[in-house]
């Protein structure tokens, strides 16, 4: 069975970060995808937008609490999960939620923040915002002309019946 999620929208708030007592961080965040599409009988653009509750935990959730907040852009990838629970008036209540196990953060990088940097290259930890590279075309490799293979005959002697091609 498959579970999997994939959004790319736009934080709708900062995101709300929680410490569980065994110290284990928690980030819940909501998230807006929105759909565009033309409506056929009146030749209008129109949008669809849906919020998505997402949560994050631990290591991932670090990495939210430091760089995301209101209108972020995110790459999420994650599972579908329903929690059950009873409110303050015994109503059994329901919520689905984005269990988050990937986040991509996308779009440009806001100003005033920079990117941290290490003595040692090889072991820095990734950087959440990967710097734009410039790549030059590479000059293609020229090739000499080659002679057309010439085609193999086989010659199969006409008198030999077990040589069959069938």
């Amino acid at each position: 069975m498959i579970n999997k999620v994939i959004l790319v929208g736009n934080v709708g708030a900062d995101p709300e970060v929680r410490t569980l007592d065994s110290g284990v961080k928690v980030v819940r965040l909501r998230l807006a995808t929105t759909e565009r599409f033309v409506d056929r009988q009146t030749n209008e653009t129109r949008e669809q937008t849906e919020w998505h509750t997402v949560t994050m935990w631990r290591a991932l959730a670090d990495v939210a609490d430091k760089y995301v907040r209101k209108g972020s852009q995110l790459y999420i990838e994650g599972s579908l999960r329903t929690r059950e629970w009873t409110d303050r008036d015994n109503q059994k209540r329901y919520t689905t939620e984005i269990v988050a196990n990937d986040m991509k953060l996308l779009g440009r990088r806001p100003e005033g923040t920079v990117p941290q940097q290490s003595a040692a290259p090889a072991a820095a930890p990734q950087q959440p915002y990967a710097p734009q590279q410039q790549y030059a075309p590479q000059p293609q490799p020229q090739y000499a002309p080659q002679p057309a293979p010439q085609p193999t005959q086989v010659v199969v002697p006409a008198d030999d019946a077990d040589d069959l091609p069938f």
